[in-house]
């Protein structure tokens, strides 16, 4: 009688399997693959692409933002969020060309390089249900009636009180009617006012109105940045 022998049993099969493991190729294959679902899951590296965020975080600058975090919280005002570009906000995006999304995939996978992910930065203003208007009598952002400290912002549009501002002709491109921020969604801002494409970009200098405003949803929400990696002297800045 004979007996039916495993191919993958013979002395040569295992040889085989051994160099397999000990190749350099296989080495790298299972980095790529950690750094891969590293990314997917707990941390992800971005670049930031405008100035709307200035001086808090530069063009340029890369930024490691946290994947856990918004698995198990929600945002919360204050924190600054990297998220997909809605589909609200694609009018402000340009289609990229072939040779771009083969080295966005790329840089998607090694987390160095440009990325498919069409992502924006910004900071959490108006969690959802809350009221959000610009401005005091001193030209401040007020959230459900309450003035919030910005010291993050360094350019914001120009406001005189009694010269110009909401009540004067015509009204202070800074002002802004109350917006409601709808469930589900969230309003973000640009730390540099004065030049950032946002959630009130096109309800600056209006008084009434809300539906000029744009949200981000929860689900397009990617992680909230906990710092800055490069440049190297820019490493762990204060985000505000």
């Amino acid at each position: 009688m004979h007996t039916r022998m495993d191919i993958s049993d013979t002395p040569s099969a295992r040889a085989r399997w051994r160099r397999v493991r000990r190749s350099p190729v296989t080495t790298w294959v299972a980095v790529l693959l950690l750094v891969a679902l590293g990314q997917l899951f707990i941390v992800k590296p971005f670049r930031v692409p405008s100035a709307s965020m200035s001086p808090t975080i530069q063009t340029g600058d890369r930024l490691l933002a946290d994947r856990i975090d918004l698995t198990w919280s929600d945002p919360t005002p204050g924190q600054v969020v990297v998220f997909s570009r809605p589909e609200s906000w694609k009018e402000d995006a340009a289609s990229p060309g072939a040779l771009r999304v083969a080295a966005g995939w790329a840089g998607d996978l090694l987390g160095f390089g440009p990325s498919n992910l069409d992502a924006l930065v910004k900071r959490v203003i108006g969690a959802p249900g809350t009221t959000v208007r610009c401005c005091t009598d001193d030209g401040r952002v007020e959230v459900d009636g309450t003035a919030i400290d910005e010291g993050y912002v360094r350019n914001d549009l120009p406001f005189i009180a009694g010269q110009l501002d909401c009540s004067s002709v015509p009204v202070s491109a800074r002002c802004f009617a109350p917006i409601t921020v709808p469930e589900g969604s969230y309003l973000v801002m640009g730390d540099n006012r004065a030049n950032s494409s946002d959630s009130v970009a096109r309800c600056r200098g209006m008084t009434t109105g809300d539906d000029c405003a744009r949200f981000v949803p929860r689900g397009d929400m990617v992680g909230t940045v906990f710092a800055i990696l490069w440049p190297v002297d820019r490493l762990f800045s204060p985000l505000g």
